[in-house]
């Protein structure tokens, strides 16, 4: 009888933590760099490995730095929006190229456009979990100071950049 009682409670007292972490939003994860300075990252360029990108690269300017790699069916989701926000440019966007294969990389930005400022190659995913990438996509919105100012974990789109970019970058036309 014991045999049976045991795993029983032990999944009723599991089924409402599961209930409550299906009503998460994934994209929500929280990023304990939110209102910190930016970790600070210094990489080979994907395009030129001769040459470093990193937060040296963005310092006193408002960017965007996007988490990225051609293995990840977000990031080729979010990569037309990507180069419509370029082609505007609002802001600047520098790539951190994760986990990746540097050929496969430098082929699909030839391929498919290149919305990047500069790409710094993360081949061994040291940086990526500096910053506390969970995945790919992964953007952050940097202030000129250095501070992060938020995190979307997913593809970037239209909504997403309107409704919560906008209001942080240009916070004036928010309060209107």
């Amino acid at each position: 009888m014991s045999r049976y009682l045991v795993p029983a409670v032990a999944v009723l007292i599991l089924i409402p933590f599961l209930m409550i972490g299906l009503t998460k939003d994934p994209s929500r994860l929280p990023s304990p760099f939110i209102g910190k300075a930016a970790p600070v990252f210094d990489l080979p360029s994907l395009a030129h490995p001769d040459q470093r990108v990193g937060s040296a690269s963005y310092t006193g300017r408002l960017a965007l730095v996007n988490i990225w790699a051609t293995w990840c069916v977000g990031c080729r989701q979010e990569h037309e929006f990507l180069l419509r926000l370029a082609a505007q440019d609002v802001i600047p966007i520098y790539g951190i190229n994760w986990r990746d294969d540097r050929d496969e990389a430098l082929r699909w930005l030839q391929q498919l456009g290149d919305p990047y400022v500069d790409t710094g190659f993360d081949m061994d995913g040291r940086v990526g979990i500096e910053w506390g990438a969970y995945g790919a996509p992964e953007t952050f919105l940097i202030s000129d100071d250095g501070t992060v100012l938020y995190k979307h974990l997913g593809a970037l789109d239209t909504t997403i950049w309107d409704n919560v970019f906008m209001p942080l970058i240009f916070p004036e036309v928010a309060a209107e």
